[in-house]
């Protein structure tokens, strides 16, 4: 299993300006070494999760601790688990979970996800839920890592040296973690078919590729946004359902690398309060993609398209990631960026790559060092 000092990932130095747009590139590989290191002949995990074996029969929920974008991750997670294996899932900020309630009568799963394994707030968390007798499972991308040591049973992501300190290629593989993980619940909890199963991992191991076609002219297109709004210095991202976690994690690249003021809300609440910050000045990202197979996704997207006519009538300026053939989102938002089609909770890894792309292109444009933000370390290591 590929650890952070492995290099089978690396693109050879020289092509890319700095390491998060290399990173970025290497998206498609760091999702399929995931996928190939941690299912076998359509058999997920194999024996990773075997020391937690009793637990996985008995529990009652899952809680999800965690921070920054891993916790954009596990709140695109919950929802997978949710829909996909029928189970309660809860996500914590990692740096309250100390604080809050016990939960000794739910009998819970604690699962952590950090990126370099030692994010201080995230280790406290899982030692306190071993205090409290739950069983954790540690998502990490550092094999050897504290927190993968001290947990019940642990899940490599296989993303190689993040080199950056923005997270790009570490959270699309917590994506891909987290996806195989609802779907081993729901296949041992008999919610799904072993046929079912494999239909979704081939639904799973065909996003490579798509990202390996898409990405040049994601790149195009999230350049030409960011110069359109090049002097906007407030953003709103808006996703509903699973998309909800990427609008937060788009909004938190921008600002983590730009130093603008960025926020990500579910789309249905901007009507709530706000939309008083709705005007030209105003730079509005939406996550308006759809499975047309998924009637649940469908009545998400017109709910989507009317809050992106909302903003229009509002003078708001918008960026739309949609899926691609949608005509009807490019008549209400100013720039639109099309990713394949996809299974609605696949559809999460697809459309934060160009969201991560404009962040990019906007921050250089500006003159910010992307892969060393001001204040900003790869893992945050005190509380």
């Amino acid at each position: 299993m590929s650890s952070e000092q492995d290099g089978p990932l690396t693109i050879p130095p020289g092509q890319y300006p700095n390491h998060m747009l290399r990173e970025i590139y290497e998206q498609p590989l760091a999702i399929r070494e995931t996928i190939r290191q941690n299912v076998a002949d359509d058999v997920i995990f194999s024996n990773s999760l075997q020391p937690i074996e009793k637990a996985l029969f008995a529990f009652k929920k899952i809680i999800i601790a965690a921070s920054g974008s891993s916790r954009n991750a596990g709140l695109a997670g919950e929802i997978m688990m949710e829909d996909l294996a029928g189970v309660a899932v809860d996500v914590e900020y990692a740096s309250e979970y100390c604080y809050r309630s016990t939960h000794s009568d739910t009998d819970p799963i604690v699962v952590v996800i950090t990126q370099s394994g030692e994010t201080a707030d995230t280790t406290a968390a899982q030692r306190e839920a071993l205090n409290r007798g739950a069983k954790t499972v540690a998502i990490s991308n550092v094999a050897g890592s504290t927190i993968s040591r001290e947990a019940s049973a642990n899940l490599q992501t296989c993303a190689g040296l993040e080199k950056a300190i923005p997270a790009t290629k570490s959270f699309t593989s917590q994506l891909t973690m987290l996806y195989l993980l609802a779907l081993f619940l729901a296949r041992q909890r008999g919610r799904i078919t072993a046929e079912v199963t494999r239909t979704h991992l081939n639904f799973l191991a065909e996003l490579p590729r798509h990202i390996e076609k898409y990405l040049p002219s994601w790149d195009a297109q999230a350049s030409g946004a960011a110069r359109a709004f090049q002097q906007g210095r407030t953003f709103m991202f808006l996703g509903r359902g699973v998309h909800y976690a990427i609008a937060r994690e788009g909004s938190l690249k921008l600002k983590e690398i730009s130093y603008v003021q960025a926020e990500g809300l579910p789309a249905g609440e901007l009507r709530h309060g706000s939309n008083a910050l709705v005007d030209e000045n105003l730079v509005v990202v939406v996550l308006a993609t759809r499975d047309a197979a998924d009637p649940d996704s469908v009545l998400r997207y017109q709910k989507t398209v009317a809050v992106l006519e909302y903003v229009k009538s509002r003078g708001g300026k918008s960026i739309a990631i949609a899926t691609e053939g949608d005509r009807e989102v490019t008549t209400v938002a100013d720039r639109t960026i099309f990713v394949p089609p996809a299974t609605e909770l696949l559809l999460p890894i697809l459309e934060v790559v160009p969201l991560q792309l404009f962040a990019y292109h906007y921050a250089v444009l500006n003159g910010c060092d992307v892969d060393r933000p001001r204040n900003l370390v790869k893992s945050v290591i005190t509380e």
